[in-house]
């Protein structure tokens, strides 16, 4: 038998029958259970005791208990709604699951099975109240120079980071948009001999051509109209330290000529002038290009290429770094509850599970960017659904998501699972925190869709 411990639950019932009949299989339980025969009297008692799971009766109408279902998960994102109705209606199930509900029950009530689902939802109810002391503790572990990350391919990163920093004069960061690379850059630096010294940053894309030289390399008084004194260059400005050469595969090659000569010579010349200078930099450029393909292309130097890349590191996306969502959920609401001085606790399981899905394209920034928004937003304690931009909350264009509206209860439950399953590459355990059910769950459910296919087959 599963315990239901000391908990908190409320049903709303329209009479003291309806009450007793679903609220009978729990009363031996150590639960302590609410009664509210109105949505009125039903909010009163919700905002004083704050149960973690409600009952919600739908003898009265579907639209007035589907209206109350909005107002407890606005009040509490994180709270558990179950719904029981009289008559099952596949249009009424889909859309109580799509505005929030967590179940929605018909009657007569399996009394076991139902007693099981309230216990499952107020264990994962605690579960996600220890998950998210957890994931804070885990947030210090799993930080690497300030990086977020314990999925394996950033791991083989850190320590390949580890063996080069002390000892590198050229780096190479590839990846794409949103993976991180200028942080990568910075842990370099911190890591190596220099870190005292100076970590100049510039953004090759922004550097235009004709000024580029003047940058990169400074100039003397005179060399040009508006040159009326001499001024270091960025390679000199970096001189015993780094310098950080981002998006550099937008550089022309004129402009890759030029920063060959510096790489082979470690020597500067300023604009205007004829002395060379010794600099002593340690190089670390980053591109979200296939610089291979540029040189077999003829729009990158092959000498340059493997000049940079004497180490090259190489970032994966987000979407190759699944099981890094909820570290990295955690460290972006800690920064931005912070920021902007709000008691935000984390995430609610649907809008988890709205984010497990969603391919992030932006990699980590877009994920920031994203929390850094849904922070902003949101009045309550933990980011519901309603607090992400429209682009995560509908994500209809998938494939995946049309025509559900046709589905069973049952068969959008199933496609669901399987989608999340395939999101995070199998792993159960994965899949059922973010679908805020046990891990037994899961192999219950893929048993079922089992025997089911070979009875379809049979």
């Amino acid at each position: 038998m599963v315990k239901l411990g000391n908990s908190k639950l409320l049903a709303i019932a329209p009479n003291p029958e309806s009450f007793a009949a679903i609220t009978e299989p729990l009363a031996q339980e150590k639960l302590e259970i609410f009664y509210a025969s109105n949505s009125a009297t039903g909010l009163e008692v919700f905002m004083h005791n704050r149960p973690r799971t409600v009952l919600l009766d739908m003898s009265e109408s579907d639209t007035h208990a589907l209206e109350m279902l909005e107002r407890l998960i606005s009040i509490d994102p994180a709270v558990n709604v179950v719904l029981i109705s009289d008559h099952y209606s596949t249009e009424s199930a889909v859309e109580a699951i799509q505005r929030g509900a967590c179940d929605y029950l018909t009657r007569p009530l399996d009394f076991s099975s139902f007693r099981h689902r309230i216990a499952s939802f107020l264990a994962e109810a605690e579960l996600r109240q220890k998950t998210l002391s957890l994931d804070q503790e885990l947030l210090h572990v799993y930080q690497f120079e300030g990086i977020v990350s314990r999925s394996p391919l950033m791991l083989d990163v850190f320590a390949k980071m580890r063996r080069v920093a002390p000892h590198f004069r050229t780096v190479l960061i590839s990846g794409a948009t949103g993976t991180g690379k200028e942080l990568i850059a910075r842990a370099l630096f911190h890591l190596s001999p220099v870190s005292s010294r100076q970590f100049i940053v510039s953004n090759c894309a922004a550097l235009v051509e004709s000024l580029m030289e003047s940058e990169l390399f400074g100039y003397v008084k005179g060399a040009f109209t508006g040159a009326v004194g001499d001024r270091a260059g960025l390679f000199e400005t970096a001189d015993g330290g780094a310098i950080f050469l981002d998006e550099i595969g937008e550089l022309t090659l004129s402009a890759q000529v030029k920063l060959l000569r510096v790489l082979q010579d470690h020597q500067v010349r300023r604009v205007g002038s004829s002395a060379s200078r010794q600099v002593d930099v340690r190089v670390i450029a980053a591109t979200n290009r296939d610089l291979r393909a540029m040189v077999r292309e003829g729009r990158f130097r092959e000498d340059l290429y493997y000049r940079l890349a004497v180490v090259e590191i190489n970032l994966p996306s987000l979407s190759n770094r699944r099981e890094d969502l909820p570290l990295l959920e955690r460290h972006f609401i800690e920064k931005f509850a912070f920021e902007y001085d709000k008691p935000i606790a984390g995430l609610t399981r649907r809008a988890q599970g709205r984010m497990a899905t969603y391919p992030w394209p932006g990699n980590i920034r877009e994920l920031e960017n994203v929390i850094g928004n849904a922070c902003m937003m949101t009045e309550g304690r933990f980011i519901d659904i309603h607090d992400l931009p429209e682009r995560i909350r509908d994500q209809s264009g998938d494939q995946s998501y049309r025509d559900e509206g046709l589905l069973s209860l049952e068969e959008l439950q199933q496609r669901h699972v399987l989608r999340v399953l395939e999101r995070v590459g199998g792993n159960k355990a994965r899949a059922a925190e973010i679908l805020g059910v046990g891990r037994a769950t899961i192999y219950q459910l893929l048993s079922r869709m089992k025997i089911a296919k070979r009875s379809e087959t049979a």
